[in-house]
């Protein structure tokens, strides 16, 4: 660290996903001394966390140390610990090692599962956020496989191998694409009691559609192709119930081998210790330059953050946004320590929306372009490489999808602690 350490501003930084990762690397050559905060020790692209959770990745094909990626900034520190809290008043952040003092602060702590209030459905049916998530739901597919090799009643072996993704979003239409895909294709040959390609896969929404936030053409494209894989698409469906045998739907009771949850997150607590208002996910409501009403040495970006876009639509929790949002707040901590003139609002940009349906086909809305089937594939694949960090790993993920789909045998098939599938 600089000699001159203490006498420069220090600036906190709560979270290493996208907007606190990119928020960092826009202060790279500011004068101020940096601390990124981290319950872990490692950066996950969760866009694509669903294929560690189907065995097409591993999670080192998606994850990077945190302190590799920032190990040559010099006026940046990482620490692994967990925030408990922060003083406004004191300018302090508590955490599960020490408190930090900070001149400037940047909340970029994310967003977790919501259960709607049922939060005991959460042991039956993991959702997708952490690359525990991931490995923990790839456990649970294939322990059902397994148990349905060994299980003697058909009746047993059905229920085994039905899967039940709940919520219709681009990572529940993903989730339940890539099951089917490794259920028809990867594992038929490794077993003999059952027939995994006769899995049967239910994809669950309450809403009237599935991938609502497509146009309605598409919406209707990406379930006519999971339903030519095979997938069942249950929308206007609302989840009643949820245990280790299965869902219920109203009156209707599904038995399932594994049930997995896409239908809805929440902020962290970051509005809880801050002290300020939110909207009904926890979202910290900011103003426009994304600081916190009443204290401008205070931003919250990313999943943290509530604002809208130009055209008022709120912005949706992507990753586009949070590295937007975290570019931003870098060049206008910059700008402001060095006696500039404050940048205007911040105006979110929206690059399009993309969602893959399977091995081979993806929808992709980009302005007045539209790609469907193989072609909207081949982009959304150019796309998740392009934003991969380091070359090693996009050329990693590259080879295992072509891999994968010339051999139709993804690669990361391992139940790690069977005991817990």
């Amino acid at each position: 660290m600089p000699q001159d350490r203490e006498t420069r501003p220090r600036v906190v930084i709560l979270g290493g996903g996208f907007g606190g990762l990119t928020a960092a690397q826009a202060l790279r050559n500011a004068a101020v001394d940096v601390i990124l905060i981290d319950r872990e020790n490692h950066h996950c692209f969760q866009p694509l966390l669903y294929q560690v959770a189907t065995a097409a990745l591993t999670p080192a094909d998606i994850a990077w140390p945190i302190r590799r990626v920032l190990g040559r900034q010099g006026n940046t520190q990482v620490l692994m610990a967990e925030v408990k809290g922060v003083d406004l008043d004191r300018r302090r952040v508590r955490t599960s090692a020490r408190d930090f003092t900070y001149d400037v602060l940047v909340v970029a702590t994310g967003a977790t599962h919501t259960y709607f209030g049922h939060d005991d459905w959460a042991a039956h049916a993991p959702g997708l956020k952490r690359i525990e998530d991931a490995t923990a739901i790839r456990r649970r597919i294939l322990m059902a496989f397994e148990r349905a090799e060994i299980a003697a009643d058909p009746a047993r072996r059905q229920a085994l191998t039905t899967f039940a993704v709940v919520g219709g979003g681009p990572t529940g239409v993903e989730m339940a694409g890539a099951i089917a895909d490794v259920a028809r294709d990867a594992l038929p040959p490794d077993f003999k009691n059952v027939d995994p390609a006769k899995a049967r896969i239910l994809l669950i929404e309450a809403g009237p559609r599935i991938l609502p936030a497509f146009p309605e053409r598409l919406s209707a494209v990406a379930e006519a192709a999971l339903r030519r894989m095979g997938v069942e698409v249950r929308s206007g469906a609302a989840v009643t119930g949820i245990d280790r045998e299965g869902v219920q739907l109203g009156d209707e009771r599904i038995a399932a081998g594994a049930v997995i949850w896409a239908a809805g997150v929440q902020a962290s607590p970051a509005a809880n210790w801050l002290g300020a208002a939110s909207d009904r996910a926890g979202r910290v409501l900011v103003e426009p330059d994304l600081t916190l009403p009443g204290h401008p040495e205070v931003f919250v970006i990313g999943d943290t953050a509530a604002i809208a876009d130009p055209a008022g639509k709120p912005v949706p929790g992507v990753a586009p946004a949070a590295k937007q949002m975290g570019a931003y707040v870098g060049r206008r901590i910059a700008a402001r320590l060095a006696g500039a003139k404050p940048t205007a609002p911040f105006r979110y940009r929206h690059q399009g929306d993309l969602a893959t349906i399977g091995r081979k086909s993806a929808i992709v809305k980009l302005g007045g372009l539209t790609l469907t089937g193989f072609a909207g594939w081949t982009f959304w694949s150019l796309a998740h490489v392009y934003f991969l960090i380091g070359v090693r790993n996009r050329l990693a993920v590259a080879f295992s999808w072509l891999w994968d789909y010339v051999t139709y045998a993804p690669r990361s098939r391992l139940i790690t602690n069977p005991a817990r599938g």
